[in-house]
């Protein structure tokens, strides 16, 4: 029951955050792309990392996971981020506060692979390697969106509470 109820809130409630932030939140449409960066930065840059220099692995839910590539993927989220940032004043002339920004992409990381690891312990417990196989050898087209997913409402109220 549990994990049916997860599911639905995962989908159905956490994805319709995206649309909130980029329609209800002043400069949305600049701050939903924190989501975004925050998310496949974390991916892509544990993955690099981990790929590259993980020893210690981190957990059994995702046995390729490793430490190493747990704090590459936040030091190359933190560094996506407020490369973003720094874009957004230069083009478009918005203010940002960079503590904010790098306490804001410090903890969408963090959450972003907790939410990639959520949806791993679903699929273990469901006995599912692969959510689909639309795009094969990266586990379906939820495992490309995992993280983003399960980091918007945070986002949200991240954003609600420090921005």
């Amino acid at each position: 029951m549990s994990v049916t109820l997860f599911g639905i809130f995962y989908i159905a409630i956490f994805l319709m955050f995206i649309s909130i932030i980029r329609e209800n939140l002043e400069n949305g449409k600049f701050l939903i792309w924190y989501v975004f960066f925050a998310a496949w930065g974390t991916d892509i840059f544990a993955y690099i990392i981990g790929k590259n220099f993980g020893k210690h692995h981190f957990t059994e839910i995702s046995p390729n996971k490793t430490i190493e590539g747990c704090i590459g993927g936040i030091i190359g989220a933190v560094i996506l981020v407020t490369l973003y940032t720094v874009a957004c004043q230069y083009i478009f002339h918005l203010e940002f506060n960079y503590i904010i920004v790098i306490l804001i992409s410090l903890a969408l990381s963090v959450l972003s692979q907790i939410g990639d690891l959520s949806a791993s312990a679903v699929k273990r417990y469901t006995g599912i390697k692969d959510f689909s196989n639309l795009i094969p050898g990266h586990g379906g087209m939820l495992d490309r969106i995992d993280s983003i997913v399960f980091i918007a409402p945070f986002a949200y109220f991240l954003f609600m509470l420090l921005v």
